[in-house]
């Protein structure tokens, strides 16, 4: 069961960091893109990977899982979301392009981790 919960939630993590990654890019460069909406679910796509590392963490103790590579990912997943959030005030003047980039690589580091399953 919660397996199953963890690949679905593992493509809403990929989805959601892609949707607003290109979404912050764009609205980096067209200003009129630039909405509360966005952010919210910015939000949205961060708490997802928190959600997404709870899981695997439960389902790693449940079924007595070797740590790997897999969780790596995750792992690093998790500390990015830290890490963008630290360098908001050195890119206060372009805080879309800091959230694009960094919602592309959280995408990037779920596809790795869907990889190595």
């Amino acid at each position: 069961m919660i397996r199953n919960i963890h690949g679905v939630v593992s493509w809403a993590f990929i989805v959601s960091n892609g949707l607003v990654g290109v979404w912050a890019l764009a609205a980096h460069q067209w200003p009129a893109l630039r909405r509360k909406a966005g952010w919210i679910a910015v939000g949205i796509a961060q708490t997802i990977i928190m959600l997404q590392v709870g899981l695997g963490v439960v389902l790693q103790t449940s079924e007595d899982i070797e740590s790997g590579r897999h969780q790596l990912y995750g792992f690093a997943a998790f500390m990015s979301i830290g890490i963008i959030f630290a360098y908001r005030n050195e890119m206060r003047d372009k805080p879309h392009l800091l959230y694009g980039i960094g919602s592309l690589w959280l995408m990037g580091l779920g596809l790795r981790a869907i990889y190595l399953m």
